[in-house]
């Protein structure tokens, strides 16, 4: 597997939204691996680099997300057919403490990725797992008055949970981060998004999703810690692979 470093582009999109954005985005490339490159690639990089302090002793926890989509899917069909600029909501929290969860929005402009959040209530989580949108309009953080407008205006509803074990790596310069997520699996009633005790359906067996995350430029040590020899690896979207099971 060779791990490229990818220009940024800029065909396309107005150079103002560039400007806007340019602090906030970054690259980000995903592939499939096996379990056992997992294993080779999750030695050499807890020597290489700092574990994420979230994660314990060993990086690792637990994620739980919810994403919402249209009722054609818009989010799921941007992905598959590779628009170059496409946005997606997600309600997300860590392990099984749900007294912390961010809504977030993350988005795609020619390639390079970029993430806006806010902390959400567990109330307002309720409100909105019971189709109550109100109080968004009535908040005065953007990103909440944002969702109501996609609520109201292209339907938004919440479509798929996706849950996983998240192994994180840090390496400073270039603001890398380098994860493994494994057992990726799904839910499949989205009002049980608040059920630690859920249980969830496999979408991806024996395989693990390989995410480098960095700013203006890889490294070097993080380019050729990630190299998988004689392998192929795949471009993935969990929340895409979660969707089969719909």
């Amino acid at each position: 597997m060779v791990i490229p470093i990818m220009d940024v582009p800029t065909m396309d999109i107005k150079a103002t939204e560039i400007n806007k954005a340019k602090t906030l985005l970054r690259h980000e490339l995903k592939h499939q691996i096996s379990l056992q490159d997992d294993l080779v690639l999750s030695q050499r990089l807890s020597k290489l680099f700092s574990y994420d302090k979230h994660g314990g002793d060993n990086g690792i926890y637990r994620v739980t997300s919810l994403y919402f989509d249209t009722p054609y899917d818009n989010a799921l069909r941007q992905k598959l057919d590779g628009v170059n600029k496409r946005e997606k909501f997600r309600l997300r929290y860590y392990g099984t403490d749900t007294s912390f969860i961010r809504l977030e929005k993350k988005y795609k402009i020619n390639g390079l990725c970029g993430k806006q959040n806010v902390r959400i209530t567990l109330p307002q989580v309720k409100q909105l797992l019971n189709g109550e949108y109100d109080f968004l309009l009535n908040s005065e953080h953007p990103l909440l008055m944002e969702l109501y407008s996609k609520i109201k205006g292209q339907c938004l509803i919440p479509k798929t949970i996706v849950c996983y074990d998240r192994q994180a790596f840090l390496y400073t310069p270039g603001n890398v981060r380098i994860t493994l997520d494994r057992n990726i699996r799904t839910g499949l009633y989205n009002t049980d998004f608040l059920n630690t005790d859920l249980f969830y359906m496999n979408a991806l067996e024996k395989l693990t999703v390989l995410e480098i995350k960095y700013d203006e430029f890889l490294p070097d040590i993080v380019r050729i810690a990630v190299q998988i020899s004689n392998r192929q690896a795949a471009s993935c979207s969990k929340y895409a692979l979660c969707r089969r099971y719909d």
